[in-house]
């Protein structure tokens, strides 16, 4: 993880203490997941990077060009 600091509004740090509190998860946590909340939903368009490209110096069988796209995807999501 990397470490971030984040400047709170009083009202804000006391409802986050408050939650904290009651749920017994760490304010940390909380944030976290506050953030990802907020970047699961949002209506932006998510980038993603290109698929590779296949240069194989060979052809390739569209069997074999699915299976290396379904690899792919599934590293990515495994880094999620």
């Amino acid at each position: 993880m990397i470490k971030t600091t984040v400047y709170l509004p009083e009202e804000l740090e006391t409802r986050l203490d408050a939650e904290s509190a009651a749920t017994g998860v760490s304010k940390a946590e909380l944030i976290r997941q506050g953030i990802a909340l907020l970047l699961d939903n949002s209506s932006r368009p998510k980038q993603s990077r290109p698929l590779p490209v296949f240069r194989s110096g060979r052809l390739i069988t569209s069997e074999d060009m699915d299976e290396a796209i379904y690899e792919h995807i599934k590293e990515r999501t495994n880094r999620r």
